[in-house]
């Protein structure tokens, strides 16, 4: 096996911690040229789509690819922002965030970097620019509250597979999914009550999750029960009863059975309730993306108000919030329990001087 080249390295050199964050990943434009390549690679990894290869791959090359990115394209490019994706703008700045957080609460070495399961910046890339770093400690945080094969695993996947590729591999802790997270949820039910705050409360809340299929929770993947118990603690922390909201799933693909209730069915019956006012939260999602402003905000609002619904109120994501990154950096902090050492600057030097003496340049 060929291995990749090993980053330059000088004797004496501090140990740094690198965290890595990930999110699911975007096209690097709202075009249809941009969006092709990102779902060729998305909707062709496995974990994605559990259908037998050579049968998906016709279909994914010989349909899906010729008429969906020009569809998609245009829904991104309804949501684009001038610094480029939100899903990528969001994401670089929690990285940015989470890296003074946590200069303030600790003075050991440690690197910052984030990236995207699909698309750029690539896992690979991000992984090299923090051995690049003398990062010999990796922290590998996925972006996604609840786990699933669909999501989360794909980031360990990729990460495992790149130090197949190294000679000399940093240690690597990951973080399964924060659920359940008392700061996690303690932020999401900030943000819903300051918005009531400004704008009233709803009839209503929606909390609605990202979808899987079916076969995946007869199969053992604990998402379902993940995203039921997050909306369960964030009811408990907003107070409110079982009738006064509903947990749902979005973004159903394909023919195949998903979990139930659906986002759209959810939004459609409401409507024809005569619901007054419907508020909607996504807290799969910590950063806005194109499943949230165009999906959620923007077809959601269509649905519920043809079918007779009245007001309709999206509530944003985390995104770069104050105390989401507080939690978020409490959250690293925790998952790096004896990594985050001070170097001791006469044992570096010693160390120094001794390999100098044994010939090392």
């Amino acid at each position: 096996m060929t291995y990749a080249i090993e980053p330059g390295y000088t004797h004496g050199t501090p140990e740094k911690t690198g965290i890595l964050l990930v999110n699911l990943g975007t096209p690097d434009a709202p075009t249809a040229q941009a969006v092709r390549p990102y779902l060729k690679q998305f909707l062709g990894d496995p974990r994605v789509v559990e259908i037998p290869k050579v049968l998906w791959w016709l279909i994914l090359n010989g349909i899906i690819l010729n008429v969906r990115p020009k569809k998609s394209a245009a829904k991104y490019a309804s949501v684009w922002l001038a610094e480029g994706s939100p899903l990528r703008v969001y994401t670089e700045k929690q990285a940015i965030m989470l890296q003074g957080y946590l200069a303030e609460r600790t003075r050991a070495p440690f690197a910052v970097e984030f990236a995207m399961t699909y698309g750029n910046p690539s896992i690979p890339d991000a992984l090299r620019r923090l051995k690049a770093q003398n990062c010999q400690r990796i922290l590998v945080v996925p972006l996604f509250p609840q786990y699933a094969a669909s999501s989360t695993a794909p980031v360990f996947d990729q990460v495992f597979a790149e130090l197949q590729k190294m000679r000399n591999m940093p240690a690597i802790r990951t973080v399964k999914h924060f659920h359940d997270d008392a700061g996690y949820i303690k932020s999401l039910a900030a943000n819903i009550n300051e918005y009531w705050a400004k704008h009233g409360r709803p009839e209503k809340l929606v909390m609605s999750f990202h979808g899987v299929p079916q076969y995946t929770l007869d199969k053992g993947d604990p998402y379902h029960c993940e995203c039921h118990k997050s909306g369960r603690l964030l009811a408990e922390a907003l107070g409110l009863t079982r009738e006064q909201y509903v947990v749902s799933f979005q973004s159903r693909f394909g023919r195949a059975e998903w979990i139930k209730p659906y986002t759209t069915a959810t939004l459609l019956e409401l409507g024809r309730q005569k619901t007054r006012r419907v508020d909607i939260v996504c807290p799969g999602f910590v950063g806005d993306c194109l499943e949230t402003l165009e999906e959620i905000a923007m077809e959601g609002r269509e649905d519920f108000q043809h079918a007779g619904g009245g007001e309709y109120h999206y509530i944003p994501c985390l995104n770069d919030r104050d105390d989401w990154m507080q939690a978020l950096t409490d959250l690293v902090i925790d998952n790096l329990q004896g990594w985050l050492n001070l170097p001791d600057a006469a044992d570096r030097e010693k160390g120094r001087l001794l390999a100098l003496a044994m010939g090392a340049k």
